[in-house]
């Protein structure tokens, strides 16, 4: 109908969701972003923040903040319950929210593959929720352990931290928290030495980081085992139990053990009928637009594609942004000429562009692979630091970050090693009775 204005609903406020709407210009049309939290998250530094090295706000901006300006979009905080496709609507606890066209960027998950009830012994790391847990409990194990009069059993496992998952995010992990207890550690404990701290990253493939090449991979591993993690490749995750890793030829007893194996699709897009890969997420078709419903994208790591050069679009921060933008762009010339949304035959297929890959593994530590050539030691760190500063959200984020990194850098010392706690006696984010509660 003629002065109709069309809606756009976008279901995400991570990196997908908001470079849709920041490439997104369309007049006429209004734009409701849809995000549980308040804030753009970003993800690649949770790790520094699980670790004492960077805060919350540094890597962290309220949505509303981000598109005050932009009055045509609008934010809400609330929850996406279900998805009907045929009647496009969006149903949260509070609302039903009609669309004409919808952009699903609602990420991942942590992902157990079936052993959900491992999640009450091992923390994920998709959250700033998750990040502030991992912090209170690996800043809490030390201090246990400095109660303790002798060195025993117990004080050796509450030393001890294992990481699940040799992926870009475990490796990091391991990396920063072998940086922490190891070097930065040293001159604040009196009777317990940190430097016997284990830190043990475990995963199934026979090498680090799969996804690089193998003298990356080995590179990983050499950078790794310098700061004194303890690689264990090709070892197949039993069960875990409280303060336990079972593998199949023996077991590990850590205090904190933390998960960074999997990640599944968002439990949301499970009731739509419409085709899955694995680990439920959404097949799309070229243009990156669901089967069968040209008015619905979805982008991100929720969506499962290969692009028109035959290439797997990985979930990564770089593929959801350049979903997003085609999207946003394919919408845009649609809305502009007047076309149907179910006029999709001319739309331009997505193609991937790949500007390489990075991994940070400590100070002065990474490796890298871009424009065909590989990197690691400083080079690739340094780089490591200069695309992360260039991509962080705000302006303030990136110079609170970069005077951080430098102080961290010159002086050797993290930041602020705060326990927080939600009211006396408590963490903040409380666990199951069978882990630690200060």
């Amino acid at each position: 109908m003629e002065g109709v204005r069309k809606r756009i609903l976008v279901l995400g406020g991570g990196f997908g969701g908001l470079a849709f709407v920041k490439a997104f210009d369309c007049p006429g049309v209004e734009i409701t972003l849809i995000d549980k939290e308040n804030h753009h998250l970003f993800q690649p530094l949770l790790y520094q923040v699980a670790t004492a090295g960077l805060a919350a706000p540094d890597i962290a901006e309220p949505l509303r903040t981000l598109f005050s300006k932009r009055k045509e979009v609008q934010v809400l905080m609330d929850e996406v319950r279900d998805i009907d496709l045929e009647k496009s609507l969006v149903r949260t606890p509070h609302q039903s929210l009609s669309y004409d066209y919808l952009v699903i960027a609602l990420g991942g998950r942590t992902n157990y593959f079936g052993k959900d009830d491992w999640e009450k012994h091992a923390s994920g790391l998709k959250t700033l929720a998750d990040a502030h847990r991992i912090r209170n409990e690996v800043l809490g194990a030390f201090e246990m352990a400095e109660n303790l009069a002798e060195d025993n059993a117990e004080r050796r496992r509450l030393m001890s931290a294992v990481v699940i998952g040799g992926g870009p995010t475990g490796v990091e992990m391991a990396g920063a928290l072998a940086e922490l207890t190891h070097r930065y550690f040293r001159r604040d404990f009196r009777r317990i030495n940190p430097k016997q701290a284990r830190v043990i990253l475990v995963d199934v493939a026979d090498r680090v980081l799969p996804m690089y090449s193998e003298s990356l991979s080995a590179s990983a591993k050499r950078q790794l085992e310098g700061l004194g993690v303890q690689v264990m490749t090709g070892k197949k995750v039993e069960d875990i139990q409280a303060r336990k890793v079972v593998l199949e030829d023996f077991e590990i007893e850590a205090e904190n053990i933390i998960w960074t194996a999997g990640v599944s699709a968002n439990p949301v897009v499970e009731k739509l009928d419409t085709p899955k890969a694995k680990g439920g997420r959404l097949k799309v078709e070229p243009d990156c637009s669901l089967p069968g419903y040209a008015n619905v994208f979805a982008i991100g790591d929720i969506a499962a594609l290969e692009d028109a050069k035959g290439k797997q679009v990985p979930g990564v921060a770089p593929a959801a942004i350049q979903m997003a933008k085609h999207a946003a762009k394919l919408i845009q010339a649609e809305i502009t000429r007047g076309r149907s949304q179910g006029e999709a035959a001319e739309r331009e297929s997505f193609v991937y562009r790949d500007k390489g890959q990075m991994a940070t593994i400590g100070r002065s530590r990474a490796v890298a692979s871009a424009m065909g050539r590989e990197f690691s030691g400083f080079v690739a760190w340094f780089a490591w630091l200069a695309i992360h500063l260039v991509t962080l959200v705000g302006m303030r984020n990136r110079l609170s970050v970069f005077m951080k990194w430098i102080y961290k850098y010159v002086q050797n010392k993290p930041g602020a090693r705060i326990i927080w706690r939600a009211a006396p006696g408590r963490v903040e984010v409380e666990r199951t009775s069978d882990r630690l509660v200060l």
